[in-house]
């Protein structure tokens, strides 16, 4: 029992550390903290997004967290480490943090969460997940997950590629909690297989590198030369793969010439066998077929005969027309019509009242004095 309770009291010791490592580097973008025992004491590697924020002026921040460590913790000899991460939006524990802090400053959580995954898979992750729980969207609990890519919740594959931070975001309605898993992009999962190679194939890897490097050594070598010499010496060209080779001695040997094949006449059709024809009906006939390469020219019926022009009789003139309207007098309503004459006499015409002719106009006085003087 007393094994087993100091290796528990050991542990809450780290988790306090972390704790309390965490909270006041949190300004530096706290991502990770590992204690190893030595022989010289104990040695605190600090992971941080800038780790010139935990050093401080002159070292003077890490002086006070080393006496903090050993003073409140108890730790023999501490020795702390600050290392910088390479690459922020892979690392599980800072990309918690900053979910955190976006939602405080009232980011929606949907916005938050979709724009997280994106960065942690644009930075190369082969999977990440996000849970996001607490009063979301009301006064009742509940849990939202973001997902992308693979994920594993177990196993063995879980603990060595797996990592996981934790965060906590204070709001109006109350405290949300944050999960953040992202898969490395280094992980193997079971699944990838590599087909190891044979000795002989690595001889032979071997053996063209090498004759690569030797002819890139050598034409370097007559390039110096020529530059020396004051020539210009191209370099010589690639060698071309095979089915380049192929198709290039393809298109440069001389075309076959193909023999137009006999022209075929086309098939007619069996004549059929010709019926009486009536008395008095043309022989019809027979249809041109069109050649082979022309265009059929559309058939043209004969259009019928034209009908006999008759003569015109000539027009009357505009003075006869008006002296004959003169000579036939208006018809009454009431009066019959005039009976036809077979022997062709002359007709009597109708008297017509005459009408008493007008005197001229006198001319005036003066136009008659005008008269005598001009005569």
């Amino acid at each position: 029992m007393a094994g087993e309770r100091k290796i528990v009291a050991d542990k809450v010791k780290r988790v306090l550390l972390k704790e309390y490592l965490m909270e006041e580097t949190k300004r530096a973008g706290f991502g990770g903290l590992d204690i190893q025992r030595t022989p010289m004491g104990t040695r605190v590697t600090l992971f941080t997004e800038r780790p010139g924020l935990v050093i401080g002026r002159r070292g003077g921040a890490v002086k006070d967290l080393t006496d903090a460590i050993e003073n409140r913790f108890k730790f023999d000899n501490p020795q702390i480490e600050v290392q910088e991460v390479e690459n922020p939006s892979l690392n599980a524990q800072i990309m918690a943090e900053k979910l955190a802090s976006a939602l405080e400053r009232g980011w929606q959580f949907r916005r938050a969460g979709h724009s997280t995954v994106r960065r942690i898979m644009g930075a190369g992750a082969k999977g990440c997940l996000i849970v996001i729980s607490g009063k979301l969207t009301g006064q009742r609990h509940r849990t939202e997950k973001f997902k992308e890519g693979h994920i594993k919740f177990c196993g063995e594959t879980r603990l060595m590629w797996m990592d996981e931070g934790f965060a906590v975001a204070k709001l109006k309605p109350g405290v949300l909690g944050l999960k953040v898993r992202i898969m490395r992009r280094d992980a193997k999962l079971p699944d990838e297989i590599e087909i190891a190679k044979t000795q002989a194939e690595r001889d032979v890897e071997t053996e063209m590198k090498a004759e690569a490097e030797a002819a890139s050594a050598s034409q370097q070598a007559d390039v110096e030369k020529g530059k020396a010499e004051g020539k210009a010496v191209e370099p010589p060209a690639e060698p071309k793969p095979e089915h380049a080779a192929a198709k290039e001695a393809a298109s440069h040997a001389p075309a076959e010439r193909k023999e137009p094949a006999a022209k075929q006449e086309p098939a007619r059709a069996p004549a059929m066998a010709e019926q009486p024809k009536a008395p008095g009906t043309k022989p019809a006939e027979p249809r041109q077929e069109p050649r082979p390469g022309k265009k059929a020219e559309p058939r043209l019926e004969p259009k019928a005969e034209a009908k006999a022009e008759q003569p015109r009789a000539p027009e009357a003139k505009p003075a006869e027309l008006r002296a004959e309207a003169k000579a036939e007098p208006p018809k009454s309503p009431m009066k019959k019509p005039a009976e036809p004459n077979p022997e062709g006499k002359p007709e009597a015409k109708a008297e017509q009242p005459t009408t008493p002719a007008k005197k001229p106009a006198q001319p005036n006085a003066e136009v008659k004095a005008d008269g005598a003087a001009e005569k």
